[in-house]
């Protein structure tokens, strides 16, 4: 995902820098080129052998080292940079950068790098709220630097309290976010629906579907990696819903359309990929509710379609994918869809082919527009996402 990208990882002298390997390590497995430079004060809580390893470049500490191909090391090194992040970044170095202060390595780089800047604080409670401290926080981000807040918890003294430095798979998302995709969705509002609605029987029974949320989740991530601003509509889902987007919670089918509803207008970019239930109870009431001692009886009646309302009330200039999932006549009961729902694609994919469907990584499926379809192989949905939103981004520009 970061191939071709060059981050520099910035080490200060915090308790915290037992964390960074760790980060650097994953920058690496996504083929990212990473430069470590530490303060000297950080060389105290890790070796720079360590980093070197893992990064397979020359860890920079001394602005006069002479052991290394002639050039002026910072200068050439922030020429490379798509981003720099310190992680952690103490009192000292913030204090530093944001008076203009460049005295060594680090801080000299920083002043030359004309790329996106990440600040992660590491630090004392105390220290991290001192007004000084927040004023040079406040500065740094008046100037374009991008500030990944601590978080609350046990610190190195044993006091519990802000200053601790996320965890470094918190920070990797930060740096994804920054340079993983092409900022081609910028400006843009994406919608999505994601996940299985759950229809309730009784106060312990629900009629429900085997979507995991997982495509959803991945169209959402991929949404926002290019820079658009996204609203995530989300029934159950199996996995996590992706950073820096915005999560409606709902439940039941009609929950999920009302949040739709509510919302779609300010959209620029809507997919419903959410396995929303065709049928629900009639309104909930145990009078109505006939047993004997096998069999439960309830009258159902149709949900609301999401995609079919969605169609018929778009805003002008919105576009709109859905997905088909079928079991038979795939292509076509999917085409079907396209024009009775009147949107501009959908994503046709079969229950019954291996590794296609829910519950799956992977995904095998035929992109359908009035004019062309895409088939595509089995791919993980990660991939299938990102082109999905390449083809949308074809028909909109």
């Amino acid at each position: 995902m970061l191939k071709g990208k060059t981050v520099i990882v910035g080490i200060t002298g915090s308790i915290a820098a037992y964390k960074t390997p760790n980060l650097v390590r994953m920058l690496t497995k996504l083929n990212c080129n990473v430069h470590v430079i530490m303060t000297q004060n950080a060389t105290n809580f890790i070796h720079p052998i360590s980093l070197e390893t893992i990064s397979k470049n020359k860890v920079l500490i001394d602005t006069f080292d002479r052991s290394f191909q002639y050039n002026v090391e910072h200068v050439a090194l922030a020429k490379q940079a798509d981003l720099v992040v310190i992680a952690p970044a103490s009192a000292n170095v913030i204090g530093k950068i944001a008076n203009g202060i460049a005295d060594d390595m680090l801080t000299t780089t920083i002043m030359a790098c004309p790329c996106k800047k990440l600040i992660s604080p590491a630090m004392n409670h105390n220290m991290y709220h001192n007004p000084i401290v927040q004023d040079n926080l406040r500065k740094l981000k008046r100037f374009g630097y991008g500030i990944i807040f601590p978080v609350n918890g046990m610190l190195a003294n044993g006091d519990t309290g802000d200053g601790k430095m996320p965890d470094e798979s918190e920070i990797l998302e930060h740096i994804l976010r920054e340079i993983a995709l092409e900022k081609d969705l910028k400006g843009k509002k994406v919608l999505i629906t994601s996940g299985a609605t759950r229809e309730k029987l009784d106060p312990v029974r629900f009629i429900t579907n085997f979507s995991t949320g997982r495509m959803g989740n991945a169209l959402a991530k991929n949404a926002m990696l290019r820079g658009a601003e996204v609203t995530l509509v989300s029934g159950w889902t199996e996995v996590a819903p992706p950073p820096f987007v915005n999560v409606i919670k709902t439940t039941s089918a009609e929950e999920m359309f009302n949040a739709v509803s509510e919302n779609f207008k300010q959209n620029d970019i809507i997919i419903k990929a959410a396995a929303v239930s065709d049928y629900r109870p009639e309104t909930f009431n145990e009078q109505k509710i006939k047993k004997n001692d096998e069999f439960l009886y309830m009258r159902f009646e149709k949900t609301q379609d999401i995609l079919k309302w969605l169609g018929e009330n778009r805003c002008k200039e919105q576009f709109i994918c859905g997905f088909a999932m079928e079991t038979q006549d795939v292509l076509q009961n999917a085409r079907t869809k396209l024009i009775n729902k009147k949107i501009d694609m959908i994503v046709a994919n079969s229950i019954s082919e291996e590794g296609s469907g829910f519950a799956h990584n992977t995904n095998i499926a035929t992109i359908i527009t009035k004019d062309n379809e895409y088939r595509l192989e089995k791919m993980a949905k990660d991939e299938l996402a990102h082109i999905i939103f390449n083809k949308i981004i074809e028909r909109i520009s």
